[in-house]
């Protein structure tokens, strides 16, 4: 996924689930669970990441989440004129700053784990990324572009009607024709992806300085990439930024009331989680 649509992401993916404070309320749990689908940790291991986690998620619901309710804000601010790409271009940069935040914050007790684990554990995690590297070459290598552009549509075309219900003739008509300008991407995307990979197993045999080499590869990914993936990707994104912002210049008071008050439910629950770290806080 790429990191500028990242919060926006983890905003969809709240907002999908039956309740958004039910699922951020045990990410304490969940992240360790993703985590065990790379690499199996040990007793020690899994406590060490269990106490780093309790600080950061604190931080994260008492510095991030406020934060998200002014993303939110601006998005709501957005819909009372005409919504130009560039204002949907401006919250797809908030969202990165806000996943660099997350990353930066983190990176230094991942570094941490990641010495504890054993060679052994190490080479299961660069096999697990390698195998779902194959996964993901077998699974959008193989789709004809009228495939490509078929997903690409559906995905866009659902993403905009969680929030806005279902869409005017018009309007998938108008998406159609923008999809119909996306460069494939799939390609040069794994491109990338294999290339990091081999980069983190030459870091990650972990010889004397791997820590700083690691950080620096980190910092500079976005700077390392191909000129055309950089190319597709701006493109890409630019004709996304065109397309929503189009379909919410048209859309329907019966879907300007219902993405209002998805916005305002997200809102409530971002409020209810923010509340219950002051009472945490206040308890502790």
């Amino acid at each position: 996924m790429n990191r500028r649509l990242a919060i926006i992401a983890l905003i969809l993916l709240l907002s999908a689930c039956s309740s958004t404070t039910f699922f951020y309320n045990r990410l304490d749990f969940l992240i360790p669970w993703y985590m065990g689908r790379y690499v199996d940790l040990d007793r020690e291991q899994s406590v060490f990441l269990d106490e780093q986690l309790l600080p950061f998620l604190a931080w994260h619901r008492n510095e991030e989440l406020p934060r998200y309710l002014e993303l939110l804000d601006q998005a709501e601010n957005m819909l009372d004129g005409p919504v130009a790409a560039d204002d949907i271009a401006r919250l797809s940069l908030a969202a990165e700053e806000a996943w660099l935040r997350v990353e930066q914050r983190g990176l230094e007790w991942m570094i941490e784990l990641g010495a504890q684990l054993s060679d052994e554990q190490m080479a299961e995690f660069i096999d697990e990324l390698r195998k779902r590297q194959i996964k993901y070459e077998k699974k959008y290598l193989t789709r004809s572009d009228e495939e490509y552009r078929e997903d690409a549509l559906d995905n866009l075309r659902d993403n905009l009607q969680d929030y806005l219900g279902r869409l005017e003739p018009a309007q998938r008509e108008a998406l159609e024709l923008h999809v119909s300008r996306l460069i494939r991407s799939d390609s040069v995307w794994l491109e990338e992806r294999a290339s990091w990979i081999d980069r983190l197993d030459a870091i990650l045999q972990r010889e004397p300085g791997w820590q700083q080499r690691l950080r620096e590869a980190i910092r500079t990914r976005e700077e390392t990439v191909s000129e055309a993936y950089t190319d597709t990707y701006n493109h890409n994104l630019a004709v996304i930024n065109e397309a929503v912002a189009e379909t919410l210049n048209t859309r329907t008071d019966k879907q300007d009331r219902r993405l209002r008050r998805e916005i305002e439910d997200l809102r409530d629950d971002l409020g209810v989680l923010i509340e219950q770290g002051r009472v945490d806080s206040d308890a502790a």
